[in-house]
């Protein structure tokens, strides 16, 4: 199977197909990494009906108690990623169903685009009403097992242990750090062609640039014995020194070790219902900008199991060139939020805003500042 993978150069170029106006409000979502035990009890507490009536259809969904999991653990249990990836999103989702059930709130109305790092990628798209919840749920859990089968299996084979770690620079040598890690890689972004599947990656395709988040930050994923001997040729040779953090990850996410589950989605992504156009637009992870047909979906949604998540240049697109004011993080946690903000400075005035939405106190200041759009 071939995958093609967008190069940096080429991305400026390319044209947004599916937005021609500027924006106002958008919805974001978290990736993988948020998840904690416990993270939906104060929306039991304050709304037992409602979302037990979500979490029994989760279930149900499933085929086991993931509600269990996510309100008792134990973290270990909660950490595995075919736990934790399906409860990350079912979290997200189940607070914009309260939003409005509980709120009154109008996604179809009072949202124009949206959008989710990495995982949260399926998040937005049912948000956005192109695949439904019992659908996503299903592809992202299974989804989940093959990548942590892969994980495993490439330890197994290898011998080495696998992960992602965060890079942080000066926004000013973000260019010139890619150039050297992709030359380092001796990495050809024109196209991504694997016959092999799962470790059976070449040594040199074991670290992947996974995630471009902002300007001054990105993740590698891959082994991370190559990942170390990576950062000290770019300090050795490269004249590079960034801040490098570990993630608690230990999957090499966004990485051609993950091509049996980029497989895997496209062919399960030809047997559900996928609803396009719709009048919510929703950006791709792999390319930065809205998704422009039935197919596209289809094949970038499959692609970000092994491509670059753009984070940044999505958040660019929309802030820049379509004028997004507000921003609207839902799910666990704030490091969405936190990144949003730090990327696009908004001041929370008039409607103008970056928030995140992850417990019922959250609520109230986001839909009175809505109200001033």
């Amino acid at each position: 199977m071939s995958y093609h993978i967008f190069p940096l150069a080429k991305l400026s170029c390319l044209k947004p197909h599916t937005i021609t106006r500027n924006l106002r409000t958008a919805l974001f979502f978290p990736g993988h990494g948020v998840q904690r035990v416990g993270m939906i009890d104060s929306w039991i507490e304050r709304f037992p009906n409602s979302t037990r009536h979500f979490l029994n259809e989760m279930d149900d969904i499933l085929g086991y108690r993931l509600s269990r999991i996510i309100c008792d653990g134990p973290n270990s249990l909660l950490n595995q990623t075919e736990n934790s990836q399906p409860a990350i999103m079912a979290t997200s989702l189940l607070i914009l169903r309260l939003l409005e059930i509980e709120f009154g709130f109008n996604t179809r109305t009072s949202v124009d685009v949206t959008l989710g790092h990495s995982l949260g990628e399926f998040s937005a798209l049912v948000a956005g009403g192109y695949i439904q919840f019992r659908d996503a749920l299903r592809l992202v859990q299974r989804r989940a097992e093959i990548m942590a089968q892969c994980t495993h299996e490439a330890s197994e084979k290898s011998g080495e242990n696998y992960g992602m770690i965060a890079l942080i620079c000066e926004p000013e040598h973000l260019d010139a750090l890619l150039k050297s890690i992709y030359e380092f890689l001796d990495f050809q972004p024109n196209h991504f062609d694997n016959d092999n599947t799962g470790c059976e990656t070449t040594s040199i395709r074991q670290v992947m640039v996974a995630n471009i988040n902002s300007r001054n930050q990105i993740v590698l994923s891959g082994s991370i014995e190559k990942i170390k001997t990576l950062l000290i040729q770019l300090r050795q040779f490269g004249g590079h020194d960034p801040r490098a953090v570990k993630l608690k990850s230990e999957s090499p996410f966004h990485n051609p070790i993950m091509t049996p589950a980029a497989d895997y989605m496209r062919d399960a992504l030809e047997k559900i219902q996928i609803t396009y156009p719709k009048q919510i637009a929703c950006i791709s992870n792999v390319s930065g900008l809205p998704f422009k047909s039935e197919t596209d979906i289809k094949d970038l949604l499959s692609q970000q199991c092994i491509s670059t998540v753009r984070w940044w240049d999505s958040i660019k697109f929309l802030d820049r060139e379509r004028g997004i004011r507000s921003w609207i993080g839902l799910g666990p946690g704030k490091v969405g939020r936190n990144l949003v903000g730090k990327e696009v400075g908004r001041v929370q005035t008039k409607g103008d805003g970056v928030w995140a939405i992850c417990a019922p106190q959250d609520v109230e200041d986001v839909l009175l500042a809505l109200d001033q759009i």
